[in-house]
């Protein structure tokens, strides 16, 4: 037990090894359950309950025994610990989305937690294995938040609108140009990797460096919140239309 919830594990997690390659399996199976269950989702209000319930307690439980974890090993740090990434926020937002069902949370959530969850899973910035607690609360975390905020869009798909996209963009570089100019200077800190590269292979490496740096990330994401919402829009809200005639 010390060394499945230690500071340290002689385990080294290996990028694209068995295990990384399961956890992706897992990752895919619950977006296709979600889809699978949409009609059920809407239709059975017990159903939907469980799921909502679910999701929450998983995201709920694993920041918490993150936050344990890191202060029980003596090595919680503002600047590591607080959840300050993408994710983190995403998961903060998709946890309110859960409670409230506000179409405010749920484009939030939708923009900022899919896409940015799922690339992490298969580039996870990961110390060690299976055989650690970081290895299951990282995979655990990083499945429970694009399944909640895929769960939140298909309760209402109409919510994700091209108004919601710019909203959304527009809050994430407000919320970017905190973090880079007053939080992780502020803590010597690196959220949204803003002060330097993931050591984890990303596709943030092909993003240059200095002020092209800064510039390709806000074009990607950009481009990834309106290839999201494209899509989005012809196999979702479209769909949702013709089922409605």
């Amino acid at each position: 037990m010390d060394n499945w919830f230690g500071a340290t594990s002689p385990s080294v997690f290996v990028p694209f090894s068995i295990s990384h390659l399961l956890m992706l399996v897992a990752a895919i199976g619950g977006f296709v359950f979600l889809l699978a269950q949409k009609n059920q989702l809407r239709e059975s209000p017990l159903f939907f309950a469980r799921v909502r319930w679910t999701l929450f307690v998983l995201l709920l439980v694993s920041e918490i025994s993150y936050q344990a974890w890191a202060i029980s090993n003596g090595v919680w740090s503002f600047s590591g610990h607080v959840p300050l990434h993408l994710c983190g926020i995403a998961s903060i937002t998709a946890m309110i989305g859960l409670l409230t069902l506000r179409p405010v949370w749920i484009q939030i959530s939708f923009f900022i937690g899919i896409l940015p969850a799922v690339l992490t899973l298969i580039t996870p910035e990961l110390p060690h294995d299976f055989q650690h607690y970081r290895f299951w609360k990282f995979f655990i975390h990083h499945m429970a938040i694009p399944w909640a905020c895929l769960f939140l869009a298909l309760r209402k798909p109409a919510v994700i609108s091209l108004r919601s996209l710019f909203l959304v963009y527009f809050l994430l570089v407000g919320y970017a140009l905190i973090i880079g100019f007053f939080v992780n200077p502020a803590a010597e800190a690196n959220y949204l990797y803003l002060s330097r590269l993931p050591e984890a292979a990303t596709p943030l490496s092909f993003f240059g460096s200095g002020i092209w740096y800064y510039l390709n990330l806000g074009i990607a994401a950009f481009l990834l919140f309106g290839g999201q919402y494209l899509f989005w829009k012809k196999f979702f809200i479209r769909t949702e239309k013709k089922a409605a005639r």
